[in-house]
């Protein structure tokens, strides 16, 4: 029996998903790679994140998001299953805000990183 979790998120698109583990500092690979679990148990991920001790987390697409894949009893990350999601999160809303308004012709004139975490974006787009 696999010991794969499932968890869900409202993660679409790739490349967003690709820019906000990079801006973390999260070394990943880009797949399909073989996500490692329990028992030398295997999951096909678009997105593997190996672990120091031999279990990987990954990102698998299931047809309509990105779910994170994960032994979560291995977990070895330096925070919590809920706060790295969460900030994976923020971070790919960041990059989804920044890439759809671009291609509708605005660009970022302001950002605020607040101190509760939060980021404030100002865009602007020039009319002729």
């Amino acid at each position: 029996m696999s010991h794969f979790s499932q968890i869900k998120t409202q993660i679409r698109h790739l490349t967003s998903l690709q820019a906000a583990l990079s801006d973390l500092g999260i070394d990943w690979k880009s797949g399909p790679q073989e996500v490692r679990g329990y028992q030398g148990k295997t999951l096909t991920a678009e997105v593997a994140i190996a672990q120091e001790n031999g279990y990987d987390i990954g990102f698998s697409f299931n047809g309509q998001e990105y779910e994170l894949v994960a032994d979560l009893q291995f977990w070895q990350q330096n925070c919590s299953v809920e706060r790295f999601l969460s900030q994976v999160t923020q971070r790919y809303a960041y990059h989804t805000v920044v890439s759809e308004t671009t291609k509708q012709g605005f660009q970022v004139a302001e950002q605020q990183n607040n101190r509760d975490g939060s980021i404030r974006l100002v865009l602007q787009r020039w009319s002729a």
